[in-house]
Order: structure tokens, then sequence, then C-alpha cells
């Protein structure tokens, strides 16, 4: 069981962030910052908040706003931090989204080497994204810890996702009216696999 997850998706806005406090390539900062969503979400101070490695204005995948703003996704410069302090690292975009003219995001997951939660919808359609997005990490090389659903529950696709993707359903989260830290911590303890996250289940209520 691990402290240290990477959050990826079947696509994007499939709701990631709200799952998800390191987001080491960020597209898309004219709109909104995911790092300054979660921070606002659960209540974390900035100094929680890492920084990203890179940041584009343009939403779009990140080798397009990186090309656009004349620089080079550089793998090698996104590190994780040297304390062994419980971490969420968000990617952005899918699981095969590209950034930059050789390397996808599976190349990212792979260096950092954390085990990957996906972020799947639980509505029409989801078995095919869900299943060829662990097809993908699994051809990667990636450790998979499980996959979290997310919008109005549905038994039937939570079932053929873990029969048909071999993987476990450790969560679901909800479609929610309202979104605070208050509002996550009763999700994750009502709707998430306590077994699956132990020992951030043991931090979690140490800092609460």
């Amino acid at each position: 069981m691990s402290q240290r997850y990477f959050i990826t998706g079947t696509d994007t806005g499939v709701g990631k962030t709200v799952l998800s406090a390191m987001k080491p390539i960020q597209t898309g900062t004219e709109v909104d910052s995911d790092s300054r969503s979660v921070a606002e979400l659960v209540g974390l101070a900035p100094e929680k908040i890492l920084p990203e490695a890179y940041q584009f204005a343009p939403a779009v995948s990140p080798h397009l706003a990186a090309r656009l703003a004349g620089v080079r996704i550089d793998l090698a410069k996104i590190k994780l931090p040297a304390s062994d302090a419980p971490l969420i690292v968000e990617g952005a975009g899918g699981v095969l989204v590209p950034i930059n003219e050789r390397e996808l995001m599976t190349n990212l997951m792979r260096q950092l080497g954390l085990p990957v939660l996906l972020a799947a919808r639980s509505s029409l359609g989801t078995i095919n994204h869900a299943t060829l997005s662990l097809a993908a990490l699994r051809n990667a090389g990636v450790e998979v810890a499980g996959v979290v659903m997310i919008g109005a529950p549905n038994v039937e696709n939570r079932a053929a996702i873990e029969e048909y993707g071999k993987v476990r359903v450790v969560g679901e989260i909800p479609w929610l009216t309202e979104i605070n830290r208050g509002v996550l911590l009763e999700i994750f303890s009502a709707r998430f696999d306590q077994s699956a996250f132990a020992p951030l289940v043991r931090t979690t209520a140490q800092s609460s």
C-alpha cells in the first residue's frame, strides 16, 4: 500500500482534480489552475502544494502548448520531492496524452514510479474508455492501483470494468452539489475501499 499516487483519467475533464497536490504540467492556466483548485477544495496550505514544473496558458495538449510557447517539456526536470510525505501527482488529460515529440503521459508515470489511480466516468462509454486506458497503462509497464468511478453510481459499469479490466474499483465519487474538505472526507469514508488506502487513512486522521 502506498502513500503516493499518480492520478490519471480516461480523458480530460473526467474529474481527476476532485480525486487529486503535485501537478507537474499544467495547461489552460488562462482558464483555471488545477493546483489552486485542489488547494481550495481540500483546504491545503500553500506550502503543501508543489509548483508545476511547466505552466502554459492555452487549454490544449501539453505538447502543443509547449510548442506554441517555443519550449520543449523535458521530463528530466520533473522530479519527486525528497520528502517521503504523502503525495498526489495529477497528470494532464488522459493516459496517452503527448508531452513532447516522442514522449507520452505514460513516460512520465513510469519515470516517477508511482502506482496509478485511474479516474473514469460512470456513464455510458466508460467500459471502453477504462479498459483501453488500463491496457495502455499495463503495456507501458505502469502499476495500476485501481479505478475510481466518478458520476452517478452504475453497478453494471462498475462490475464490467472490474471483470474486463482485471482491476479493482477502489472508490466512487458521485455528482456533488457542494465540494469542500468536509464533503470530500465524507465521500472518502463512505465510498472508498479503506483497505486500499490504509497509510493515507492514518495520515488523514492525524491531520484532521
